[in-house]
């Protein structure tokens, strides 16, 4: 598996921040990307009281989201839990399970940030750049931003802002349930993502890729 822009991941804090700084201009947040016909989900999860990665990653077949391959791969944690700077705790336990699929997924879904980011390069965008793919953040809570209320139905959206710019979007994926926030995280624009984050999601409020991931992280 090819990395287009490889770095050290044994860095400390000043390290990582400068990683991100040298790297976030290289995100594409246009729609660069072919016909997807295999999506996949990324989860991690901790073992042995944190010091053990579990990273997931589940393939399915995109549009009809039926299950077509997974892989688990497990690496010694080394970097400390820093908000901000998850990617650098998660990408390497992450790679290493992609690398097990022997085909990369033509889409990956991130369980976390993307371009909803303090330095606009989260988890899914560090990812994308990484493996020059087309890469969505779909996280479960806020890590920066403000927005106004989502509507209560299927599919609404209200922009998340942060020192004016528009860096995501607070996504109702199911009435009467918490919304979920979407970011571009490469090559794809926010339009499309949200567009992708829909038709990956059936009845329940997270897609299916992320789903299936996360049971594989945590189980």
């Amino acid at each position: 598996m090819k990395l287009y822009h490889a770095h050290p991941w044994d860095l400390d804090y000043r390290g990582a921040v400068a990683v991100q700084e040298s790297l976030r201009g290289l995100v594409v947040r246009e729609d660069r990307l072919a016909t997807v016909r295999r999506v996949a989900g990324v989860d991690v999860g901790f073992e042995v009281q944190n010091t053990v990665t579990r990273a997931a990653v589940a393939v399915l077949k995109f549009p009809s989201l039926e299950r077509l391959t997974e892989t688990v791969a497990r690496k010694p944690t080394t970097f400390p839990y820093i908000p901000g700077l998850l990617s650098f705790r998660e990408i390497p336990a992450v790679l290493y399970a992609l690398a097990g699929l022997g085909r990369l997924p033509d889409l990956i879904l991130c369980d976390g940030q993307g371009y909803a980011h303090p330095r606009r390069f989260g988890i899914a965008s560090h990812l994308g750049v990484l493996l020059d793919r087309p890469t969505i953040g779909v996280a479960k809570s806020r890590l920066i931003g403000t927005h106004d209320e989502v509507p209560d139905e299927r599919g609404a959206w209200t922009p998340l802002v942060d020192q004016g710019e528009v860096i995501g979007a607070v996504l109702r994926t199911r009435a009467g349930v918490s919304p979920v926030y979407v970011s571009i995280g490469h090559r794809v624009s926010l339009p499309t993502a949200i567009d992708y984050v829909m038709r990956c999601t059936t009845r329940y409020r997270l897609p299916e890729t992320t789903r299936a991931a996360h049971r594989l992280a945590s189980g």
